[in-house]
């Protein structure tokens, strides 16, 4: 009996939750880590032993798990009760969770236990900083800030303070300490620099902290522009007055040495053989922190490293351990890649030496509680080493991320996700009111089809169908887990083609421009050597006559990035011909983009004698900021100028083209043989207009705006897409889904109202393609713009004045 059916992709099963790891932390010692992965938590042996799955709880989402100090507990978030609450549970998975909090009305972030595992400090979405005491379960707000998000907080030695950063009114950051007893916020930095990735050093006589204080200048190469990148080093703070600077000046004196080594050896020979070392003995005691908060703003000193950028910091026996990246590290890096593939150079610095070392290349590391291990990730390995002295190793220590066999409910684990998302819009949405909609009745009204959904991409629906109510742009819901379809790059040779009917040969009927120096641009025919123009027959790929192919592309799949003969010739047959080898390309879009810009140029050029420049940003993010500047700065002596944001697909990058494009004049400058420039130099002196359509989304909606509220030209073409309200990285979801939610709003500079979303920028001029005269490459778009540029340079056409009679400063000949 054979049964067909489609509920397969619902049913429970086995499944490997390592492909869903979402955090990983060390217990205390070092001997076990607990994971993250697909909604469980999982305690792992660094080495012998088996993983044990903690929770079993596909109707709920754990996260953020972390081990207290003292080895007995895990601390998590969960959603078990269908808001997300703390909970800490037994580290060997006996007995049942507790939950700490209660009520919660927010996202909550990870928690950071206090040293002696009574306490949990956690910083929430309505941005406050609260702690709870586990035992009774009372909860003391720290802080709350009105400009942002607490991002860095830690706990004392002692566990009686607590320090954070927060960001102020000023956009920059600052460092605040608190005591537990009195609740009283000290400012630890001031106004002037930013400040945060706040720790204390174990010992307790230290705040860690990066700042923000080396000023030195990048200077554009088109342009005379500057940016600072590079600013933080490592501070420390003395905590107490009397604690000397670690980094205060030595000087060697005649027997201070010798005396300092005696008193070594007589402590050495005084301890018997089972005692401890005196440095181990003062490791046991009680740390006591003492803070006076006096001056405390002058007690900081910077260590002798690069000015970059800093985090994850911890001082451990006289070393500070911490993570440090420069510009020069985003260089080869993928554009669109996360933060979580960022890699890191692993350092310390000895404050008896005063000298820094370099551990290695990571992606993250945590330091153990007992300051003896470490907890490394090196690109996607996680190993538990020795504290390291030198060059990290990580061979012979790699964790084994296997046998995270879990029981999986799928349905269970969809519902869980659909009532996550719920709440995340609710609590991240820019809107408290949810647009005035009712935000409880439209989650129970879609949650009634959670009974029938079976699929990942039914929930996926689900979910659209549930935020679109909103009626607002940006709430998007992708990814999670689904079959995965392997797809084969098809090689692309960067040409139009034919058929020759009698002999079934191809006709080139088109080569593409390109730019062969990149990569992405670059035109497999075009290249030195090929040597092939239109009206040349393709014969024969890798050997096979094309003419026994039902088409070319079958002998070029796979091919992509690979080196391909092809048999050529000036007719369609093998007489004469010749081979050549191409490697071909996986896309042609770029390609075709360069051409029909470059015919946009050619054509704007063409009808108005060269007079007027063109240029097109496909985004607002690097490529298109990228792309500006390519055209720009080559076109700024031009008259006028068309700029194009038709297709653009929004990003962030609108204020930095909008602040070159409405750049002013203020006055020429000459230079002996020279000509008039203009002063600021690259400013354009032409009047503008912009071309839009109803594909101009997002920031590309707001560039326009920005282009007609300053008054810089009008806009032609159709209203914009209509959605401005930003989103940023989404948090995690169990399976690994992604779901955004608007944040960030913008209303008018009057206050009398939300602008651009909802409706987009209206047009000055309206204009409408028609599409079979588009197809047949008539742009009538781009027509309305030159007549429109070409009319206004009748009236705004500006050229610099030429230089006046130079000045006769000679006192002989008086007044």
């Amino acid at each position: 009996i054979e049964i067909k059916e489609d509920f397969d992709s619902g049913r429970s099963g086995m499944v490997d939750a390592s492909k869903h790891i979402d955090s990983v932390s060390t217990a205390p010692d070092g001997e076990r880590v607990i994971i993250v992965a697909r909604g469980d938590l999982f305690s792992v042996p660094a080495k012998n032993g088996t993983p044990r799955e903690l929770t079993k709880t596909s109707n709920a989402h754990e996260r953020d798990a972390i081990w207290s100090p003292d080895g007995k507990w895990v601390a998590y978030n969960s959603d078990a009760t269908g808001e997300n609450e703390l909970y800490v549970r037994a580290q060997d998975g006996k007995g049942e969770p507790q939950q700490i909090t209660k009520g919660a009305d927010t996202y909550y972030y990870q928690a950071v236990w206090s040293p002696d595992s009574k306490k949990l400090l956690w910083s929430d979405r309505l941005q406050r900083l609260r702690y709870v005491d586990v035992s009774s379960k009372a909860v003391t707000e720290v802080d709350q800030d009105k400009y942002g998000e607490i991002g860095s907080y830690d706990w004392s030695p002692d566990s009686q303070w607590v320090a954070w950063s927060r960001p102020e009114e000023n956009g920059l950051e600052k460092v605040y300490l608190s005591s537990a007893m009195n609740k009283k916020p000290v400012a630890v930095t001031g106004d002037w620099y930013s400040s945060g990735r706040v720790r204390f050093s174990d010992d307790g006589k230290y705040l860690l902290l990066s700042s923000s204080r080396d000023f030195k200048p990048t200077f554009g190469e088109e342009e005379f522009e500057n940016v600072y990148r590079d600013m933080q080093r490592v501070y420390l703070v003395t905590l107490a007055r009397e604690i000397e600077s670690p980094l205060a000046p030595r000087s060697d004196e005649v027997g201070k040495g010798d005396k300092k080594d005696k008193e070594k050896e007589v402590d050495e020979k005084k301890a018997g053989p089972n005692d401890k070392r005196p440095e181990e003995k003062e490791k046991k005691k009680p740390v006591v922190v003492k803070i006076d908060p006096d001056g405390i703003q002058n007690r900081l000193v910077g260590l002798d490293i690069a000015p970059a950028e800093y985090s994850d910091l911890r001082l451990v026996d006289g070393r500070v351990f911490y993570l440090r990246r420069t510009v020069a590290d985003d260089a080869g890096e993928d554009e669109e890649a996360g933060p979580e593939s960022r890699k890191f150079h692993l350092c310390s610095y000895s404050l008896e030496d005063r000298k820094e070392t370099v551990l290695g290349d990571v992606k993250s590391y945590e330091i153990t509680a007992d300051g003896k291990k470490m907890l490394v990730k090196v690109d996607k390995d996680y190993a538990i080493i020795d504290l390291p002295k030198d060059k990290i190793e990580t061979k012979d220590h790699v964790l084994k991320m296997e046998g995270f066999d879990m029981q999986l409910d799928r349905h269970a684990e969809w519902n869980q996700i659909y009532f996550e998302c719920w709440r995340q819009m609710r609590d991240f949405f820019y809107s408290p009111t949810m647009n005035g909609v009712d935000w409880k009745a439209l989650r129970d009204k879609y949650a009634a089809l959670l009974p029938f959904v079976n699929h990942r991409n039914d929930l996926t629906y689900l979910l659209g169908e549930l935020i679109g109510e909103l009626n607002n742009g940006h709430t998007y819901v992708a990814g999670g887990e689904r079959p995965e379809t392997p797809r084969i790059k098809l090689g692309l040779l960067g040409a139009e083609l034919s058929r020759d009917a009698a002999t079934r040969a191809y006709r080139i009927e088109r080569i593409l421009p390109g730019e062969n120096w990149d990569d992405e641009t670059r035109s497999p025919l075009t290249e030195i050597g090929v040597n092939v123009k239109p009206g040349d027959y393709i014969l024969a790929i890798n050997g096979t006559p094309v003419s026994s192919l039902p088409n070319l592309y079958e002998a070029l799949i796979g091919t992509a990035g690979k080196q391909v003969i092809l048999r050529v010739n000036s007719k369609p047959t093998d007489a004469g011909a010749r081979d050549i080898t191409v490697v071909p390309t996986a896309d042609e879009s770029p390609l075709y983009y360069l051409a029909w810009v470059q015919r946009n140029i050619d054509e704007v050029s063409r009808k108005t004698n060269g007079e007027v420049g063109y240029l097109h940003i496909p985004d607002m993010g690097q490529p298109g900021l990228n792309q500006f500047t390519k055209l720009y700065f080559p076109q700024i002596r031009k008259k006028a100028l068309i700029v194009d944001v038709r297709g653009n697909g929004g990003g962030f990058v609108s204020p930095l083209v909008i602040e070159r494009l409405r750049r002013a004049l203020v006055m020429v400058e000459m230079s002996r043989n020279g000509v008039p420039e203009p002063n600021p130099p690259q400013t354009f002196l032409g009047p503008m207009v912009t071309l839009i359509d109803e594909f101009s989304a997002s920031d590309g909606d707001i560039f326009p705006y920005r282009f007609k509220t300053l008054g810089l030209g009008k806009l032609i073409g159709k209203r914009t897409w209509g959605g401005v309200i930003g989103i940023r990285n989404p948090l995690p979801l169990s399976d690994g889904g992604q779901f955004f939610k608007p944040e960030f709003a913008p209303y008018s500079k009057e206050g009398k109202g939300w602008v651009v979303e909802g409706h987009g920028v209206d047009p000055d001029i309206v204009v409408d393609n028609d599409p079979a005269k588009e197809f047949r490459g008539e742009d009538q778009q781009l027509d309305r713009a030159i007549q429109e540029i070409q009319m206004e340079l009748k009236t705004k056409r500006y050229d610099l004045p030429p230089i006046p009679p130079y000045p006769d400063r000679n006192p002989a000949k008086g007044s």
